[in-house]
């Protein structure tokens, strides 16, 4: 088992990316504080997971949320190995439709709680020489012209990463990020959906978005955050890895 006897946050965890992380993360033989705000949907989660799971409900828009969610995992398992800032709200917005409401709220949610999870739960990090793997998007290279709020939280989460590597590297706290490309969530199914595209939507996306032929699954996701979650990836730390079936770099999509 890789993660085994491990204490690791993931919020965000009830459903999708987050959920998938938390599943993988207790077949490795961790435990882990699920964190989310639909409560059937966690409940869901920590009844499949059994005594290695506990749950937080919290909405991270408020300030204080961090400090609880860190409190929550010692009350329930004594200490916090490892945090996976995975929540994260996904507005499509423009410079014409944004709102300083929204961009607020997503910067709140997608940046500012990151950050302050991890200052709560510092003291364990040090002292177990710690981890953090924050879930970003390949949206922080640029991002598309209907996510501006979403692509320029996940660029700040980005630079804080690499900011905190420096700076957290003498204390053997090690800062990762993983750049997720299009994963096929739930919740990205249903937003397709919502917009107008058939239930199968997700059968018919053209090779230039999946040139593998299908979406990226988000147990695929959870099977590289072990790595950076697990002893095996020390010392690394201030990586940032695109999780893209492409290249993003130099990419020709007319021949994708």
């Amino acid at each position: 088992m890789r993660l085994k006897d491990k204490v690791i946050i993931v919020t965000g965890a009830t459903t999708g990316i987050g959920r998938a992380i938390a599943e993988r993360c207790v077949a490795e033989g961790a435990k882990v504080l699920v964190h989310g705000i639909v409560r059937a949907d966690g409940e869901d989660v920590v009844r499949k997971l059994g005594k290695a799971a506990a749950l937080h409900f919290d909405d991270l828009v408020d300030p204080a949320t961090p400090g609880r969610i860190a409190a929550a995992a010692m009350a329930a398992f004594g200490r916090i190995d490892a945090i996976v800032n995975n929540a994260a709200i996904v507005p499509r917005t423009t410079i014409q439709t944004t709102t300083v409401e929204m961009f607020e709220r997503t910067m709140a949610i997608n940046v500012r709680a990151p950050i302050f999870l991890i200052q709560a739960a510092f003291a364990q990090l040090k002292a177990n020489q710690g981890c953090v793997l924050n879930i970003g998007s390949v949206n922080a290279l640029s991002g598309e012209a209907t996510f501006l709020d979403y692509s320029t939280s996940k660029g700040a989460l980005q630079t804080m990463s690499r900011n905190l590597a420096n700076a957290l590297g003498p204390d053997r706290v090690r800062v990762n990020l993983l750049n997720v490309g299009w994963v096929l969530t739930p919740r990205e199914k249903e937003t397709q959906r919502a917009q107008g595209q058939p239930d199968d939507w997700f059968t018919k996306v053209p090779a230039v978005y999946a040139p593998s032929g299908r979406l990226i699954q988000p147990e695929e996701i959870a099977s590289a955050a072990v790595y950076w979650l697990g002893d095996e990836s020390r010392p690394i730390t201030g990586s940032v890895v695109e999780l893209e079936q492409f290249s993003i770099y130099g990419r020709n999509p007319v021949k994708a």
